[in-house]
């Protein structure tokens, strides 16, 4: 399947003789049309049998603890999908039939010919019969590469690279956070784990030997290239995945900076066989970045999962995830159990990208933080998808936020280095940067939702000329999302702030009279019971003056609505007062705007404040 470089792929069709099958209602209702077609065609298709049910993970949020958190929704998981499933693998293992069951989501890939097919559709216990094949796509242009290590005539600021620089990521390295304590995922085409920028930051290198137990996991069962199939040592048969490792965290100690996060860990899993994936493979390894295994695939062990995974790939209707919602409830899995998931947006290799073409999945997900790409000017990159998210009907606004991905310098195979371009460069850029964010901020641990609104509030905003979605063109759009992030603004811009002061129960959250009054005395300068007084709710958590004073201290950088650089009482705390009073529109912004504004328009201001109250 589709690896998210830009380059120009050179497309060919097999042909063949496909043989009429006619297939009965009840397959015809449940199964993809790329099933139908290939049951003419051959003996075994790979299918994706949907259960008809998926676990109820609602309650996951309210565990604070990420290890907690993971363990709940792997439990609860495991238990549904064993309860669930139960009648039809002891079906499917009576005759014989090859399968594998997951329980990332309900669901079971089986290997079915056209008698099972049908036996399939006429269960009630099974939902949708999806498509699960492997297209092979011819590969993009090989990179350019450069030696292995650059002049040592070279000054230190230069060997770090321009988009690391970009994102400011130095100068959060130089308030001494580099991503200690956080572990990065990855599922690509696989990595060569001792490339020197990459072997030292490798979670299963000790500094003397190797374990790839618990760090490391192949779901490709078959093939494999240069690495065969189910290799129990990383590797990567193409160049892709060495890449955009290189890009979170690589730093070989020398004059080749090429990660946002030298200070992180990674773990990876291959998804790809030498660049083509299937839905299947790409779930296998979001499952056991879930639960990490040995390399037996037994022992699963979620405090080994990681705290973000990349994934520069896509999976268009084209080759295979024609059912466009097949990984959804996959990717809300793996963020129900506290892990950020980043997705590149897509790259359409036109030179013009189009509006909604942002359309394959994980990308098109909610669930997903998806990545569009800019130059080092800050101009977006025209391979870079937009939005919004037709596909599956939401128009949903997407890409959510933008990464340099123009001729990004990282790590390659055989211990090079060369330039990619893609939002496959631009999404390593910000799941180093949340890297970061949570090796300064163990609050965003097992937060995800809260890393995303922390990243997008405080991006550089960059309007867009091209107005898709027929929404403003000012911020958020459907080409850069909220903007390009700014590691620097992130952490100085209040992480986990809220507009819920008083911490009240659920059911009155965010109230004008008790919050909206709070926030607006705390920025005319009150303090103690002046600030306090008359103003809480009954069913406040937070009361003492002096903690409440603290919080507003530690979110007042998020205060600044109108984006002018202060966080004044007659237009910040205004607009908020205002906002959560329920004034929309004009009457929101009327006479409360400072006088140089970034966020001047009524949608803008909307939107801003809504990032405030999770």
């Amino acid at each position: 399947l589709r690896i998210l470089v830009a380059a120009a792929l050179v497309s060919a069709t097999a042909a063949h003789a496909a043989v009429p099958f006619t297939a009965s209602a009840p397959l015809s209702s449940k199964a993809d049309a790329w099933v139908i077609k290939q049951l003419a065609a051959a003996t075994t298709v790979p299918v994706l049998v949907q259960m008809p049910s998926q676990a109820d993970l609602s309650q996951a949020a309210a565990i604070a603890d990420k290890t907690e958190r993971g363990r709940y929704v792997y439990e609860t998981l495991r238990k549904h999908a064993d309860a669930t499933q139960a009648d039809l693998r002891s079906w499917l293992a009576s005759r014989g039939v090859q399968h594998q069951p997951f329980w990332v989501a309900n669901m079971i890939l089986v290997h079915a010919d056209a008698a099972t097919a049908e036996a399939l559709a006429n269960r009630p216990d099974v939902k949708r019969l999806s498509a699960n094949p492997s297209v092979r796509l011819a590969q993009p242009t090989a990179p350019v590469q450069d030696s292995a290590t650059r002049s040592k005539s070279l000054q230190v600021a230069t060997a770090i690279e321009a988009g690391v620089t970009k994102i400011r990521a130095p100068e959060v390295w130089a308030a001494g956070f580099t991503g200690q304590g956080i572990v990065i995922g990855g599922q690509d085409t696989g990595y060569q784990w001792d490339h020197p920028a990459l072997k030292g930051k490798y979670r299963g290198w000790n500094g003397v030997t190797a374990n790839h137990n618990y760090h490391w996991h192949d779901a490709i069962h078959s093939g494999g290239g240069v690495c065969g199939a189910n290799s129990t040592v990383p590797c990567d048969d193409h160049y892709h995945g060495t890449h955009t490792m290189g890009t979170m965290v690589g730093d070989d100690g020398a004059s080749n900076q090429t990660g946002v996060a030298p200070g992180a860990k990674w773990i990876g899993c291959r998804n790809m066989n030498q660049g083509n994936g299937t839905p299947a493979t790409y779930a296998e390894c979001f499952q056991w970045f879930m639960a990490p295994t040995n390399l037996n695939g037994s022992n699963p062990d979620t405090s080994k999962a990681p705290h973000v995974i990349n994934n520069s790939w896509g999976c268009p209707p084209s080759e295979g995830c024609t059912d466009v919602n097949v990984l959804k409830s996959v990717v809300e899995s793996v963020q129900a159990a506290g892990i950020l998931v980043v997705v590149s947006a897509g790259n359409t290799n036109s030179g013009a990208a189009p509006c909604t073409s942002v359309a394959d999945p994980a990308a098109i997900y909610d669930a997903s933080f998806s990545v569009a790409a800019t130059d080092i000017s800050d101009n977006w990159a025209t391979f870079s998808n937009r939005g919004p998210v037709t596909v599956d009907g939401s128009g949903r606004l997407k890409p959510d936020i933008a990464a340099p991905g123009v001729s990004v310098r990282s790590s390659l195979p055989g211990g090079s280095y060369g330039n990619l371009d893609g939002t496959s460069m631009a999404g390593p850029h910000v799941a180093g940067a949340a890297a970061l964010l949570m090796s300064e901020y163990p609050s965003l641990i097992g937060n995800p939702d809260a890393i995303k609104r922390l990243l997008k509030r405080t991006a550089v905003r960059r309007p867009a000329s091209f107005n898709c979605g027929n929404i403003a063109t000012t911020v958020p759009n459907n080409t850069f999302g909220w903007g390009r992030i700014d590691a620097v603004a992130a952490r100085l811009g209040g992480p986990g702030a809220t507009l819920n002061v008083d911490k009240s129960t659920p059911t009155n959250r965010y109230h004008g009279l008790t919050d909206g009054l709070l926030i607006t005395r705390y920025l005319i300068g009150l303090t103690g019971t002046a600030l306090t007084g008359g103003v809480l709710s009954p069913d406040a958590t937070v009361t003492d003056p002096l903690t409440l004073e603290g919080n507003l201290d530690d979110m007042r950088a998020a205060l600044d609505v109108d984006g002018d650089g202060q966080q004044l009482a007659g237009t910040d705390g205004l607009l908020l007062l205002r906002y959560l009073l329920g004034l929309r529109g004009n009457a929101l912004i009327a006479g409360a705007l400072g006088p140089s504004p970034a966020r001047s328009t009524a949608p803008d201001i909307e939107a801003f404040i809504q990032l405030l109250m999770p």
